[in-house]
């Protein structure tokens, strides 16, 4: 799954370089629409009572992205268990194709309270339908 980001300027340090802590909100747009492209939403998920958790999460920065630079990230899922997804992205510039970032985040499944539940069955064959990488490896 591909997601586009335009950074702007409240997304930089004062170098107008991207503040490192942002690189994890890129993570989670990315993962919004990588649900989405399979037909899941997060506000329909916590609706039925599931709701996500990062229980780990990690980034390595590799080249400074830039104020009014775009960035695509590059999503897959690695690994999948009864109750927790982790997601991979790849982020890098749309014009150089260099890479900016790479960096992963393990979500659980909660019932919204803090107890983990495990991930329905359609959950999972969405996540498994399009795109689904097991063998790829963990960033």
């Amino acid at each position: 799954s591909l997601t586009v980001i335009c950074l702007y300027y409240e997304d930089t340090d004062f170098c107008v370089v991207v503040y490192y802590a942002n690189y994890l909100k890129c993570f989670e747009r990315a993962r919004t629409h990588y649900l989405e492209d399979r037909g899941l939403s997060v506000a329909g998920l916590m609706a039925e009572g599931t709701v996500f958790v990062v229980v780990h999460a990690e980034v390595h920065y590799r080249s400074p992205a830039r104020y009014g630079e775009t960035l695509v990230i590059e999503t897959v899922v690695p690994e999948m268990t009864a109750v927790s997804i982790t997601f991979a992205h790849v982020v890098k510039d749309k014009v150089s194709g260099r890479v900016v970032a790479e960096g992963s985040a393990r979500l659980a499944a909660t019932d919204g309270n803090g107890k983990v539940k495990r991930l329905d069955k359609a959950t999972v064959a969405a996540i498994q339908s399009e795109g689904y990488s097991a063998e790829r490896r963990h960033v």
